[in-house]
């Protein structure tokens, strides 16, 4: 059997001259092992082996398969469906789908696209070379199923304070089976396993689970969440809330306004109630004080000219269908304010005036020194006059007197 060729091997004659039993497949196995991959021509051709890849793709979404051979042995590539229906053979497409364009088609390369994947599309596509022998490589394509939107049911009406309650979650269509998972506001709730089962289409799958916990008056409008975790999302949140009511008794305050009440004021006592329902009627009353002041649907207490007989403590009691509550407050009626008297007021207004003309005289004195002091020198005697020109003192006194040295004015004398 050395140096036979593959097709003489296969020949019904060449069998005969072997004498071997053609349905035996170990003398087949034998006769190729023994001829064609001893050959060297044959380990010489692995180079046109096409390799590809498999790829993973999102329902509805685009894929591309990709073929390569390094050496084509002037043969061209083929794509084939897993029903072995040829897509494309080179650059010719051989099914009628539009949804399936040509890429890429050169000796080396064959890659084509299909878009709109559907659940169907998923299986092993072929891609082949028709060398001798023919060589083909495989490309899984796996297709995952979108989980639709999770549905939360069990929730009817609204829950008493420390009620348990039980929520389920559901969603259909993802492909591998998706995880549920519980939060309520930012809060991480345990729940139950998620249960699996497989949808009548027999590709997909319906994931479900629920959560018990019992609920608080902080719980009171919060948001229970299912979430819905599948690598068909890439990280895009899916989820579905439940705001929830829970039903409590009231709580209450009472505020003061103005803050720290001083007698003959208006003062109003506030009782602020909370709860759900919100307290319906408010009931009023003071320590050793009977009937019961004021009962209401307005919370505060009014007090129009606060006494000093107005201290003491007082109590609001705030009632709704769900109970009441009683809050307390210690009045303490501070003394009046001191207000400033019109006699002070007119002697604060003298004594500014007072100081305002005290300042202007300080300043007008502070010029008047200030100039004698620039003009201290100036002034003459009457005596002096005409002394700078005198060659005696005589003289001096005649010029100062309005005479000259050589007149006849008159001149007294005093012995």
């Amino acid at each position: 059997m050395q140096g036979s060729s593959l097709m003489e091997i296969l020949s019904p004659g060449y069998w005969q001259e072997q004498d071997l039993e053609l349905g035996t497949l170990a003398s087949l196995d034998e006769a190729i092992s023994s001829t064609v991959w001893s050959s060297p021509d044959m380990l010489a051709s692995q180079d046109s082996q096409p390799w590809t890849s498999d790829e993973t793709v999102v329902a509805g979404g685009t894929v591309v398969l990709k073929c390569q051979v390094k050496d084509h042995e002037d043969s061209s590539l083929q794509w084939s469906n897993p029903a072995q229906q040829t897509l494309y053979f080179g650059e010719k497409r051989a099914l009628r789908d539009n949804r399936i364009q040509l890429v890429k088609s050169t000796p080396h390369e064959l890659s084509i696209s299909i878009s709109n994947v559907a659940l169907a599309d998923e299986g092993e596509y072929t891609c082949s070379i028709f060398t001798m022998p023919v060589r083909t490589a495989k490309s899984l394509v796996t297709v995952l199923g979108i989980p639709q939107k999770p549905v939360i049911s069990g929730y009817k009406s609204s829950l008493r304070e420390k009620e348990t309650t039980t929520l389920s979650c559901q969603s259909s269509g993802s492909k591998p089976a998706a995880q549920l998972t519980w939060r309520k506001g930012d809060q991480d709730l345990h729940g139950e396993p998620t249960r699996i089962q497989e949808d009548p289409n027999g590709k997909t799958f319906t994931v479900s689970s629920s959560v018990t916990f019992q609920v608080t008056r902080e719980d009171d409008g919060a948001d229970i969440i299912c979430s819905v975790n599948h690598e068909s999302l890439k990280g895009a949140d899916r989820s579905t809330s439940q705001r929830i009511e829970v039903l409590y008794t009231p709580t209450a305050e009472i505020r003061p306004d103005p803050p720290k009440p001083r007698e003959g004021q208006k003062l109003l006592l506030h009782c602020e109630g909370r709860g759900n329902p919100v307290p319906q009627q408010y009931l009023w009353e003071k320590e050793g004080s009977v009937p019961p002041l004021k009962m209401t649907q307005e919370s505060a207490l009014i007090f129009p000219f606060l006494n000093k007989s107005d201290s003491g403590t007082y109590g609001c009691t705030a009632t709704s269908n769900m109970g009441s509550y009683k809050a307390y407050y210690i009045l303490n009626v501070h003394d009046p304010s001191p207000v400033p008297s019109s006699s002070s007021t007119y002697h604060a207004i003298i004594g500014g005036i007072v100081a305002f003309i005290v300042f202007l005289l300080l300043i007008l004195l502070i010029f008047l020194g200030h100039y004698l002091i620039r003009h201290k020198g100036t002034y003459l005697t009457h005596e002096a006059k005409g002394s700078d020109d005198a060659p005696d003192a005589d003289t001096a006194i005649i010029n100062a007197e309005g005479g000259q040295s050589g007149g006849d004015d008159k001149k007294e004398y005093f012995i």
